[in-house]
């Protein structure tokens, strides 16, 4: 993708199907003659036009509203060319290959109006405005999100991203971080005053309020992450736990069969909800036992269920109040607990409710440190809701101004902390190693510019722009 970037690019930049309006768009270098001779106008930036647009045969394609930006005051900073017709998916198809026809089609001096256009690729209109720099790669990756946010708190978070809060604030960390380096640097230079520099400096200090202030942006992105990607949650548990009625319960839909019939769920339901503005989805799978009480679609059913415990963020796992005096049950459920303990993923965490408390007297339980719940009556609901935010690190207080984020911000965000962590170690030392800490500042400094693209490999720009949509 990156090495085409200087061929102007066409697509369709609204969704498959019918629609009131449809949308192409263009975008390169010197669009300006092709966008008139295609409309047979003269268009004035920014400015929409009632144009008729026609093929090579004179007849009339569509009635179009053209709008022409030229460079730089467009989004991909180069000439861009929107063509709003009406959203049929044949007159938008026709109004494409017409372009693309028009821009082969030769002048007077034997030159193509406009050559290799072609159409764009995943992500490519967006890739341009980063390469531009009229967006930093946060901000285009929060375009994308925007698009695919699926809750109001993950659409203002996208639309914070893109606004720059979050470059905002790394930009100041990596400010603060370049100045230590200088300041570091320098004492490299005068190696027998470099005790005294650092102190006059307060590097120590200095390191340590970066630390605070990465461990803060971490936290805030942490949030961000959960806005965008929601949180997996899987229901495990013995046949008739309650786990279907759980899921409905926490859907507000019977989305689930619900029988006594032990075995009745045999594959892996899901239901994304939300709480608190944060998308979870809630995987409801098949009843785990011994393999020889199971028939043939039951196993399947149980290999799918421990995959997904195997690739959850939280497992939840269903304690069946009313068997629980009943010594085969019990130990059944020792047992489970003990599989899904070693089934889990280093990031996955562990959820112990105990369900039917309406169907049972008090006793004291195998787990007195779970939670009592009623998916029948609705009992201890919000109290689950609130634990699972909490063991998935949400805070409430840091929703204000959160903004959306990804693994990868994430993954860089630790590797700068860890980076910081490991210069301010050596502040410990007698003899300072000046350049071994210089080495890790400026580590943690390019992670902190990978997040905006100050330095970013093209393999990295084209993973991240090929998940877009075409028109994007």
């Amino acid at each position: 993708m990156l090495s085409q970037r200087d061929d102007p690019i066409i697509a369709l930049a609204t969704p498959p199907g019918r629609g009131a309006v449809g949308v192409v768009r263009l975008s390169g270098k010197h669009l300006l003659n092709f966008a008139q001779e295609l409309t047979n106008r003269q268009l004035t930036p920014r400015v929409a036009q009632l144009v008729t647009i026609k093929d090579q045969h004179g007849d009339n394609i569509d009635q179009v509203l053209a709008i022409f930006f030229p460079a730089p005051h467009s989004y991909t900073g180069e000439d861009v060319l929107e063509l709003q017709g009406h959203g049929g998916p044949v007159v938008l198809q026709m109004l494409l290959q017409n372009c693309l026809q028009l821009g082969l089609q030769k002048n007077p001096n034997d030159l193509a109006l406009l050559p290799h256009l072609r159409l764009a690729h995943p992500g490519e209109f967006t890739a341009r405005a980063y390469l531009n720099h009229k967006l930093d790669l946060a901000q285009a990756e929060a375009v994308a999100d925007l698009i695919d946010a699926n809750t109001e708190a993950a659409v203002r978070s996208a639309g914070r991203s893109l606004e720059g809060v979050f470059s905002k604030q790394v930009n100041e960390l990596k400010d603060l971080l370049v100045l230590l380096r200088m300041q570091i640097e320098a004492c490299l230079d005068f190696p027998e005053e470099d005790i005294d520099f650092i102190k006059q400096m307060q590097v120590e200090q200095q390191l340590l309020a970066l630390e605070q202030k990465t461990r803060e942006l971490l936290a805030q992105a942490q949030h961000g992450r959960l806005l965008r990607d929601g949180l997996k949650l899987v229901i495990a548990g013995q046949p008739n736990a309650g786990k279907s009625s759980l899921l409905n319960a926490l859907s507000g839909a019977d989305v689930a069969i619900v029988t006594a019939i032990a075995g009745t769920t045999r594959d892996v339901l899901t239901q994304s909800i939300q709480i608190q503005g944060v998308p979870v989805h809630v995987l409801d799978t098949a009843g785990l036992r011994e393999s020889a009480l199971a028939d043939e679609v039951e196993q399947i059913g149980m290999d799918r269920a421990w995959d997904q415990i195997g690739h959850a963020d939280i497992v939840l796992l269903l304690n069946d109040l009313s068997r629980e005096t009943q010594s085969d049950y019990a130990s059944a459920q020792t047992s489970l607990m003990q599989d899904i303990q070693q089934a889990l993923a280093p990031h996955t965490k562990l959820l112990i409710v105990n369900n039917k408390m309406d169907a049972t007297a008090p006793h004291q339980t195998l787990n007195t440190q779970a939670l009592n719940i009623s998916a029948k009556t609705g009992d201890g609901l919000d109290k689950l809701k609130a634990r699972i935010l909490d063991m998935a690190g949400w805070q409430a207080g840091l929703n204000e101004g959160v903004f959306t984020a990804r693994t990868r911000h994430l993954d860089a965000l630790q590797a700068v902390l860890s980076h910081l962590l490991q210069a301010t170690q050596f502040m410990q030392f007698t003899a300072v190693p000046l350049d071994l800490m210089a080495e890790e500042c400026r580590l943690a400094q390019t992670h902190l510019s990978l997040l905006t693209g100050n330095y970013s490999a093209d393999d990295l720009l084209g993973e991240i722009f090929s998940r877009f949509c075409i028109g994007k």
